[in-house]
């Protein structure tokens, strides 16, 4: 809506169009509101340009998340990582579990602690600036990586790059929620996933690339290729607006038009959005100073469970085992190593197309159906996964393959994305940065614990499962699955203020979607 669309809005209400502090006094907020809702996504996309720009931008932060955590599984699968860090066994190289699990959970710790370091910098220096704390510390436990000669070197580099990684997937919601209007909101912060998926994509393509040399570069090569995402976000940095949000809490008013302005194009007024953002921050002052305590009082608790929830049901559903490991249970299953790399692959390039797929829905269906419906499809899945793997012929393991070349498609369409688009609809204003943080850190709980028990049920030196795996985690998803039903609410198409106001009236999260808000 440009300036002269929003002069003809306002005429209609009997508004006169006069200075941003008189839209302020008196329709400022009521006016930001019905543009919200009028906004489409085709006029976004033809007239807001930058918007869509900038949030590809904060979504690159995911893509290097997404590849770190995808090397870690398929790493075990590199003969010469397995060689220079391993054992034999039976004539092969083999991964100690015990050394595998600190490999793969010194880098979740380093995103647990990071998260809340990040959650606390970025409300006090602003987004911009943590950004760059984060590609530098991203930056030095890469190079780290890529020259350690032994393994306690090599875990010492793992926890410092799991601590910018811990950054970037929480300001990369963090931001993309701030900067976003309703109607895009669902598919910037649906972004997020996609660029999770997009780096473990990379990630398994570059291992197929690098994984059958004989040296080093094995492995390490594909650790230097995390450095590109470093220099693509530091590259962006210096242009990218600050979030309106952090500095309307910081009473830089001026600076927060011109990033507004920035933002939505140089012909929109954007008086009517800085007089929002201003008033609901000025509600927010009336209360005592939110902390990370806040979460769990009051209403908030509902909500910080809610956000926290759904990345919990990420693990519940067995993410780490199914595209983590893909490519070495291929390998357990029978299939050669070429074989093995490319159905790696698959999966994830399956993943991405899912991932696409979710942005023709997520304003469509919303995102509850799509949550829960998501929620039961992959625990069915998993059950099949379990079944065949005591199905004592060649065809059953193909349905096992296929089977995870299907879920990780429904899982990036449904949950994967849905989750990081109920943490920016759900959380709080006032405790964004914190509620993202500690989904960020039930990420890392959850990573932790499953990368501790997962090599243990599957190395061929422990329990050696396999496929069975899926009965585990198939009956975990069905517990989730009607917790989800339960608990995830439809928020499609409501503002914040919207939101806040649902959830203060304590209406149930799955009848929000049929609520109507009187004022």
């Amino acid at each position: 809506m440009d300036k002269a669309t929003a002069a003809e809005y306002q005429e209609k209400r009997g508004a006169s169009v006069a200075s941003a502090s008189h839209v302020k006094e008196t329709f400022g907020a009521t006016i930001d509101n019905e543009q919200e809702h009028q906004l489409t996504l085709r006029y976004v996309f033809k007239h807001h340009k930058a918007l869509i720009g900038w949030s590809f931008y904060w979504a690159m932060c995911a893509v290097g998340w997404g590849f770190d955590a995808q090397v870690n599984g398929a790493m075990i699968s590199v003969p010469a990582f397995r060689r220079d860090f391993g054992y034999m066994l039976d004539g092969e190289p083999v991964i100690p579990a015990s050394w595998l699990i600190a490999f793969n959970i010194v880098s979740a710790v380093g995103q647990f602690f990071g998260g809340f370091l990040c959650s606390w910098i970025a409300d006090r220096i602003g987004r911009k600036a943590s950004l760059l704390a984060a590609i530098i510390v991203c930056t030095g436990g890469i190079v780290g990586e890529i020259f350690s000669t032994s393994r306690g070197a090599f875990v010492a580099s793992k926890f410092i790059l799991g601590l910018g990684l811990g950054f970037y997937l929480t300001l990369g919601p963090l931001a993309c929620s701030e900067i976003t209007p309703v109607v895009l909101r669902g598919i910037s912060t649906a972004g997020i996933n996609l660029g999770i998926a997009v780096g473990q994509l990379l990630s398994n393509g570059v291992i197929k690339g690098f994984g059958a040399r004989d040296d080093r570069w094995a492995y390490a090569g594909p650790f230097a290729i995390q450095l590109f995402f470093s220099a693509f976000l530091l590259a962006g940095l210096p242009f990218v607006p600050e979030t309106p949000w952090y500095l309307v809490r910081k009473n830089k008013d001026e600076e927060a038009l011109r990033s507004l302005q920035r933002l939505w194009g140089k012909d929109f007024d954007v008086s009517a959005k800085l007089a929002a953002l201003q008033t609901t921050i000025e509600e927010e002052l009336q209360q005592k100073k939110a902390s990370l305590v806040d979460c769990f009082r009051g209403t908030n608790l509902l909500r910080t469970g809610i956000s926290v929830g759904v990345f919990a049901c990420q693990h519940l559903v067995g993410i780490i085992f199914v595209l983590g490991y893909s490519t070495y249970f291929f390998q357990l299953a029978g299939l050669d190593t070429a074989r093995s790399f490319d159905l790696g692959v698959g999966v994830t390039a399956c993943g991405v197309l899912g991932n696409f797929c979710s942005w023709f829905v997520v304003n469509s269906y919303g995102r509850r159906k799509i949550f829960v419906g998501g929620m039961g499809a992959l625990t069915v899945l998993l059950l099949v996964i379990g079944i065949m793997d005591v199905v004592p012929t060649g065809a059953a393991k193909w349905v096992q393959a296929s089977c995870t070349v299907i879920y990780a498609f429904v899982y990036f369409l449904t949950i994967g994305a849905m989750a990081f688009v109920l943490l920016g609809e759900t959380s709080s204003t006032s405790l964004r940065a914190n509620t993202t943080a500690l989904a960020t850190a039930t990420q890392a709980v959850f990573g932790i614990a499953m990368n501790f028990a997962i090599p243990y049920m599957v190395n061929p030196d422990e329990g050696n499962l396999k496929g069975k795996v899926g009965f585990i985690f198939g009956g975990l998803a069905a517990i989730a699955t009607f917790g989800s039903y339960i608990y995830v609410p439809e928020l499609k198409g409501r503002t914040f203020n919207e939101i806040d106001t649902m959830f203060f009236r304590h209406v149930p999260p799955r009848k929000m979607g049929h609520y109507e808000v009187i004022n």
